[in-house]
């Protein structure tokens, strides 16, 4: 369960990321302000999640597991033990997925964080436990069109494998007219503009 529930953790983390990285603009009515613009600054200043305290590094992931775990609490507190039987390999399922979306940021900003990491912090990115640094630097090269997921990073090499992004992007954009990073250029002119002056 540990296993799938990291995998699961990391797969979302990748699609989140995809997502927000791949398409719609900036420039999007709360969405674009709220979602996509840190993603979209994240490539111009990384180490700028580094300068983020524990709840803005991680508020946002902690929250969306929050009604599932209220949820679980309620079925462990009032459920009969049969039932409890009954799911109880899919809860510990949820949960375990549940610490690990919940630490995702963190693994992520740990991994642009280049001094001042605790020694066991270390040994888990050497050993590709949580997301390594070197590993993730794939990611922060233009177009930052790889390597998306952020948890441990262990489906990365896989996903590339298979092409699973260009083809998941070829479907979107069919069905859609959409094109990928169609707003990068866009972005990189008003922040060069913002950095001129």
């Amino acid at each position: 369960f540990l296993v799938l529930g990291i995998l699961t953790a990391d797969l979302a983390s990748g699609i989140v990321h995809w997502g927000a990285d791949t398409w719609g603009s900036v420039d999007m009515p709360f969405i674009g302000r709220n979602f996509l613009r840190p993603f979209r600054e994240h490539h111009i200043d990384p180490t700028s999640i580094t300068r983020h305290d524990f709840i803005e590094t991680n508020g946002d992931n902690f929250a969306v597991t929050v009604p599932y775990l209220f949820y679980m609490a309620h079925k462990f507190t009032y459920w009969n033990e049969t039932d409890i039987r009954r799911i109880y390999n899919f809860e510990v399922y949820m949960f375990l997925l549940a610490i690990f979306v919940s630490m995702t940021n963190q693994f992520h900003k740990w991994s642009h964080t280049y001094f001042g990491l605790p020694s066991f912090i270390v040994f888990f990115q050497n050993y590709h436990v949580i997301l390594p640094r070197k590993h993730h630097r794939l990611h922060h090269v233009v177009p930052h069109d790889t390597y998306f997921c952020i948890t441990t990073g262990w489906l990365n090499w896989p996903l590339e494998m298979i092409k699973f992004w260009p083809w998941l992007e070829s479907i979107v954009e069919k069905y859609t007219g959409a094109k990928p990073r169609s707003d990068d250029f866009a972005w990189a002119q008003k922040t060069e503009k913002v950095h001129c002056y």
